[in-house]
């Protein structure tokens, strides 16, 4: 049977639907039929209630239920027809003017949109690097000696220094008038580690156990105490304790209370690397992924589905709720998040899976099984049961689909960086990390 596909504008689409009215009268009575031989009402024995009396009570709603499967079930081998990818629920209304003996509806709904890809040889991605050098491999240990550090009581007279910990009383006022959250006693905080604003820490630098000091504090713009951001305070601050710190050997004993067995420093230090580089390895997949999906998408053109569209801006809609319920927000789910806050993201998402999904089809980028399999046991290299972690992904489908999708991904970052201009640009490992030097 032909189909008619009425184009309304872009990707919205209408067909008319026509269903013999006999047909759905039949279905309607089959069904009121298996109703009446198990329904219960008072007055009557199960299985020995009257038709007319099943029709009256239960006809409307059997009708609404086959009219609703009937036109779903139309609709559906119709688009089949012509061949069509639907997204999106369709619209269905009742038409007037059926032909006699029918009823007739129209289904409005929108098609996913063809893809065009135009030449990713014009397009640009600056594809990053980094090592792991003996400094990065330094400054960790550096870390871990600080999570260990112990304290011992400064010898009177000596000044606060950076790494020390200090127990003061402090006092700020606005314009001579204390605020919410500006006074503390017997406070601690370790100096020159970013803990207190620098105006504070560079005051109680240098100071003695015992002394007092009065001076200026400008609140940043963005502070988090909206009531006092861009505003400037006077404290008034006595240390009244300092605490040096010691940080232990790297030693044999450090070594092996960090799981080291052999207790060498150099088998930390490759530990320590190895860890490093795979974190650096899926940083730059992460940075180099984004590069490619955004010269991909630079290059490509096509029509948005509303309905996908709204269906993703739900999703993020609800994550939000969760996350907000997750927080302690009362009332979490049922927030009234206004669409436009998720529009970007949800149109940038479904444009970013319609261009991977035909780049993927055209160019047989799926996931091989080997694919899986390598980075699936890449994943559980760092863990101290690795065919645990195996056992686990594969034990799931919804697992085993999560890390199909980011093989597919890293197969579509090779294959545009394979046709693209490539920029590489070494970093360093603080920049990657997005570490202060």
């Amino acid at each position: 049977m032909a189909v008619n596909v009425e184009t309304l504008e872009k990707l919205e689409r209408k067909i008319t639907l026509n269903l013999p009215l006999s047909a759905i009268q039949s279905e309607v009575e089959a069904r009121l039929k298996r109703l009446a031989r198990t329904v219960k009402m008072d007055g009557f024995r199960p299985g020995k209630v009257p038709m007319s009396v099943v029709q009256q009570r239960y006809g409307y709603s059997v009708q609404y239920e086959v009219l609703n499967d009937k036109v779903g079930e139309a609709f559906a081998q119709a688009a089949s027809e012509a061949q069509l990818r639907v997204a999106g629920q369709p619209r269905i209304t009742e038409k007037d003017g059926a032909p006699e003996g029918e009823v007739s509806f129209d289904a409005v709904f929108e098609v996913f949109p063809e893809v065009k890809i135009g030449d990713l040889s014009e397009a640009e991605v600056e594809r990053t690097s980094a090592e792991v050098t003996d400094e990065a491999i330094d400054k960790t240990i550096d870390i871990l000696r600080k999570q260990r550090r112990t304290f011992s009581q400064r010898a009177e007279g000596q000044p606060a220094e950076d790494g020390d910990r200090v127990s003061v009383d402090f006092e700020g006022k606005i314009d001579g008038e204390p605020f919410a959250g500006g006074k503390a006693e017997d406070f601690q905080f370790l100096v020159g580690e970013g803990q207190m604003l620098k105006e504070f820490e560079d005051a109680v630098r240098g100071m003695k156990a015992g002394e007092s000091k009065t001076f200026p504090l400008a609140f940043p713009e963005d502070y988090h105490g909206k009531e006092v951001a861009g505003k400037t305070a006077d404290f008034l601050v006595t240390v009244k304790n300092i605490e040096a710190a010691h940080l232990p050997e790297v030693d044999e004993e450090m070594v092996k209370s960090l799981g080291i067995e052999d207790g060498s420093v150099q088998a930390l230090r490759d530990d320590i690397r190895k860890n490093l580089e795979r974190e650096v390895k899926f940083r730059l997949l992460a940075r180099n992924k984004q590069a490619a999906m955004e010269a991909l998408l630079s290059k490509a053109e096509l029509d948005l589905p509303n309905a996908a569209v709204q269906s993703e801006i739900e999703r993020l809609r609800d994550a939000a709720r969760a996350d907000l319920k997750q927080r302690g927000i009362k009332d979490a789910d049922k927030a009234d998040i206004p669409d436009d806050i998720f529009r970007p993201q949800a149109e940038r998402r479904v444009r970013l899976g319609l261009v991977v999904a035909e780049l993927v089809k055209s160019n047989e980028l799926q996931a091989k099984p080997e694919q899986v399999k390598a980075h699936i046991d890449e994943l559980s290299a760092s863990y101290e049961q690795p065919e645990d972690v195996v056992r686990w992904y594969y034990s799931d489908r919804n697992r085993m689909g999560e890390v199909e999708a980011v093989v597919i991904e890293n197969n579509v970052t090779d294959y545009v960086m394979s046709k693209a201009r490539v920029n590489d640009k070494a970093l360093g490992f603080d920049e990657l990390m997005g570490q202060q030097g």
